[in-house]
């Protein structure tokens, strides 16, 4: 039984900091503890048996926060933070019906890729 569970209190401010930690100051705009409503939707796990955490949040540039995607970000427990790839999973922020079905389509893309890293791809 794996000890991964999904979690749906703020975890953001972890990923962001451990970000900026590796890939500078400001580079992280979509991690943003600031920003309470957004990055949606988004997806947490914790592993409270060994402090790992796994998140699926929407990134974008800061000069472009109309075209994202989504990434699979891993806090390993002992510091640092991975990308994970899930494939394309590009879409565009909008209200527009088609562009929230291709948004629906993507999180599930790179949640199914984050749940499979977590408990393999055999469960999926």
């Amino acid at each position: 039984m794996s000890a991964w569970h999904r979690y749906d209190s703020p975890l953001l401010t972890a990923f962001h900091e451990r970000f900026e930690q590796r890939w500078g100051e400001g580079t992280a705009p979509f991690l943003d503890p600031e920003l309470h409503e957004e990055p949606l939707p988004r997806a947490q796990w914790v592993n409270p048996d060994t402090g790992a955490a796994l998140a699926v949040v929407p990134v974008w540039a800061d000069d472009d926060d109309t075209h994202r995607s989504f990434a699979v970000f891993y806090l390993p427990p002992a510091g640092d933070i991975w990308l994970l790839r899930p494939g394309i999973t590009g879409y565009i922020q909008s209200p527009a019906r088609e562009h929230i079905s291709l948004r629906n389509d993507a999180f599930k893309k790179a949640v199914d890729h984050a749940e499979a890293f977590l408990h393999g791809p055999e469960t999926h």
